[in-house]
């Protein structure tokens, strides 16, 4: 007998094809968009001056300044751009960081969005938007910022370095394992979990031989398309806590940082959830779901401690105090003592264990 559950789809439109970024002036006149600013990061600037020829007059400027982490001063700036060229549309070329500044804006200005990807953060499926102020970083959810349209072409994924494809996309299957024991989990959310996951673990080790291989890329932004819409049906757990936390306070490289931290949250909070933990199970191949992901990381060249990242020592204990200061839902109870011994583990490398 099925339990009863609740799911609420979100209202995204979802281009997925290769080449399909050829069809953005298309999908520019369906919503209606005139003048539209361009967002990219300062790497990726390039990229936002090739849409600009793509679009013609319909581009009206580029603002290439999206910064990790989403800086308010940033989105602030961005903003006032928007206004002075009268903008009536935004869109985002790029990875989580870009994604984020027009999510930013969209917030302020309420511009409809096209977003595409060239990693695979996930973001762009979910109604979340994380900014950071004063070195606190703060997540709200609301449709306001979910965008109007995803284009996901996997030409724009080719280039991306072998060491970024790999952290991006364990960024992506902590979305997914963490829905697998969120309170708003449906059997819907339960079945594109596991399949992202199972994508992904299989695709990672392809683009790592071939970084050119089409067919694994291709699988790869499937798999980041599941479990980032996994994301933005359900709520967050421990692991994206820490994972704010520690971007926030301590300016850590996003994907890098959740790399690092997923397997220490899996092997605490998987004891909690017999149904989390057999998904994953059988979507990595391994009995050891949080294991085999550090082994996956490792035999890939992810970095697998926080040491390696920039954090100090010292920020064991304040990211512990600041993380039970407003905790997510999350299926194993914790304190600060539990977050600290995990945080430990993860800053020395040292194999995640259920034990804290």
């Amino acid at each position: 007998m099925f339990e009863a559950f609740l799911h609420d789809g979100l209202p995204a439109r979802i281009v997925f094809a290769q080449g399909a970024v050829t069809r953005l002036p298309d999908e520019c006149s369906r919503l209606g968009i005139r003048h539209v600013l361009i967002v990219t990061t300062p790497e990726q600037a390039d990229k936002g001056e090739w849409l600009r020829s793509l679009l013609g007059p319909v581009a009206s400027g580029l603002f290439p300044r999206a910064r990790m982490h989403t800086p308010t001063d940033v989105s602030e700036d961005a903003c006032r751009m928007a206004e002075e060229l009268r903008c009536d549309g935004v869109i985002a070329i790029g990875g989580g960081s870009t994604t984020g500044l027009a999510k930013a804006i969209a917030l302020r200005t309420d511009l409809p969005q096209i977003v595409i990807p060239t990693t695979y953060a996930g973001s762009e499926v979910t109604p979340v938007l994380g900014e950071t102020d004063s070195g606190r970083k703060a997540t709200q959810r609301t449709l306001r910022v979910l965008p109007e349209v995803v284009i996901y072409d996997v030409d724009l994924t080719t280039g991306l370095p072998v060491g970024m494809s790999v952290t991006s996309g364990m960024n992506a299957i902590a979305h997914a394992a963490e829905a697998l024991y969120a309170p708003q989990v449906s059997p819907i959310v339960a079945m594109m979990a596991e399949d992202g996951v199972r994508a992904l673990v299989r695709a990672l080790p392809q683009i790592a031989a071939s970084p050119a291989d089409i067919d694994a890329r291709s699988e790869a932004l499937y798999g980041a398309w599941l479990c980032g819409t996994c994301l933005g049906v359900v709520g967050m757990a421990l692991h994206h806590k820490l994972c704010h936390v520690l971007g926030g306070a301590f300016d850590l490289p996003h994907a890098e940082t959740h790399t690092v931290i997923l397997p220490h949250v899996l092997a605490y909070n998987l004891p909690a959830s017999d149904a989390a933990r057999e998904r994953l199970a059988r979507a990595t191949g391994d009995s050891d779901p949080a294991g085999a992901l550090l082994r996956l990381a490792r035999r890939l060249g992810a970095p697998t401690d926080l040491r390696s990242l920039g954090m100090p020592e010292g920020g064991v204990a304040e990211a512990a105090r600041i993380a039970v200061g407003s905790p997510y839902p999350n299926p194993r109870s914790f304190d600060e003592a539990s977050i600290a011994r995990i945080l430990k583990r993860a800053w020395l490398g040292e194999p995640p264990t259920a034990d804290q």
